[in-house]
């Protein structure tokens, strides 16, 4: 059982978390500001959003895990947010927000027609389930060692607070509940470093050196891990709602080229903290154990229901944001609905909900593997979405080519290499200019089609 004081400091941290959920909640009334914060979010709100929408629990546990077994080394890895998110700022923020639209399907819609934009829809709301349930899955590995219960009776749990304090208000809510976790993680992430540092139950052991760790956590698969981030960001749903509800596009670009430097930060704090642990001789049975054992042995008492708290504010900030940019896919890609109330995207979102529950409980065994896996279908569509913006002679058929070849070329590396094979090398290092070359070449091959498609609210 946990301490007194550790549970009343949790109990705090939630209560503060659902307070900023809950509050004025009931005076979102429509739809679009129900999924777009009625599109006026300022700087400092949409880099607390940002940060805290991408700062998940899966890959918290997934790359610190890296700083266990692969040392200092694994600070590469977080080099994927710092680069793939400016790399997004440099080349579709503004355009995002220009383009003034609902979900980022809309930009294919828009280019491609109903079709295509409906495709689109179907493949990102696929892998967006998908991510989710690695989101609910890591989330419970994170609580289990506290409350020793069944998996899914804790996931359950979990999940159904985190829908309590965020579903009524919708992106409002949520980007208020960042704001607050935001405030909360800069401040006691770096504590959490500190503590690790300062542990002394412990004998000290050979660290993993440089040379080790990179043969364990192998340049090449880092790279690839870059290629894959800086080409599937761009098309990241949760990514791209929480830019259509800036207030401008000046906003919408510095808000994630400052993101990504402290997504790049938060996450290096962590892998250094779980490499400190390796250092000190702490055995565990799994890696991904590392970051768990962290907050259930290292901090103090007293402050660990805090990280608790906030490791569970982490959490369901990203779910919910998910779970919204689904809902807000939905909703401006499948319905018209300008001026329809809340009910059915508070109704599409508990859908989503339980979908990515059961998922999670079922099928995701390696948290990091499945979160990598979960990006093949939009990695595929990364030509379709650049060419819309930057290249006029893009066609439709160029567009359904290059998404064919992606999509293909991504399955058959993880069939045919798996996830012991360093799948993912094969798949960024030959599958990107394998996209990008079948979507140009079947573009030059046939004549511009424009499609103008205004079937967008907003």
């Amino acid at each position: 059982m946990m301490p007194v004081f550790d549970f009343l400091g949790f109990l705090a941290i939630i209560g503060i978390f659902a307070l900023s959920g809950m509050w004025r909640a009931n005076r979102v009334k429509t739809a679009i500001a129900y999924i777009l914060a009625d599109r006026h979010t300022g700087l400092f709100a949409l880099i607390a959003t940002l940060v805290m929408t991408e700062l998940n629990t899966s890959t918290l546990i997934s790359f610190s895990s890296a700083g266990y077994f692969a040392g200092d080394w694994a600070i590469t890895l977080p080099l994927v947010f710092l680069i793939g998110l400016s790399f997004y700022a440099l080349t579709v923020a503004k355009k995002y927000r220009e383009f003034n639209a609902v979900s980022v399907a809309e930009v294919f819609y828009k280019k491609y027609g109903s079709a295509y934009g409906r495709a689109v829809s179907i493949c990102l709301i696929c892998a967006m389930v998908g991510f989710s349930s690695t989101y609910i899955r890591s989330l419970t590995i994170f609580f289990a060692p506290l409350l020793h219960i069944n998996s899914w009776l804790l996931s359950t749990i979990l999940i159904t607070a985190v829908v309590l304090f965020t579903l009524r208000g919708g992106l409002i809510s949520i980007i208020r509940s960042d704001m607050v976790s935001f405030l909360l993680v800069l401040f006691f992430l770096p504590l959490i470093f500190y503590w690790t540092v300062n542990f002394n139950e412990s004998v000290p052991v050979q660290p993993i050196s440089i040379i080790e760790g990179r043969k364990l956590l192998t340049p090449d698969f880092v790279i690839s891990l870059i290629v894959l981030t800086s080409f599937t960001y761009i098309l990241a749903p949760w990514y791209g709602q929480k830019i259509f509800s800036a207030k401008n596009a000046k906003i919408a670009y510095w808000a994630v080229a400052l993101s990504s430097v402290f997504i790049f930060a938060l996450y290096g704090l962590m892998v250094l903290a779980c490499s400190v642990l390796q250092k000190k001789g702490i055995e565990l049975k799994s890696a991904e154990n590392a970051l768990p054992f962290i907050l259930a042995n290292v901090i103090p008492v007293g402050a660990r229901g805090i990280a608790y708290g906030l490791i569970f504010c982490i959490g369901a900030t990203t779910l919910a944001g998910v779970w919204s940019a689904m809902t807000s896919m939905v909703m401006s890609d499948f319905f018209i609905l300008p001026n329809s109330n809340i009910k059915k995207p508070i109704v599409i979102t508990l859908t989503f909900a339980f979908i990515s529950l059961i998922l999670a409980n079922t099928l995701v065994d390696n948290v990091f593997n499945k979160l990598v896996l979960a990006n093949i279908p939009v990695f595929a569509l990364s030509f379709a979405l650049l060419a819309a913006f930057y290249w006029p002679r893009v066609t439709i058929i160029g567009a359904y080519a290059s998404t064919i070849v992606g999509l293909a070329w991504g399955i058959f590396c993880y069939w045919y290499f798996g996830e012991q094979g360093n799948y993912t090398v094969y798949w960024a290092f030959y599958g990107l200019p394998l996209i990008f070359l079948s979507g140009a070449g079947f573009s030059l091959l046939g004549p511009v089609l424009k499609i103008e498609n205004q079937r967008f609210f907003g």
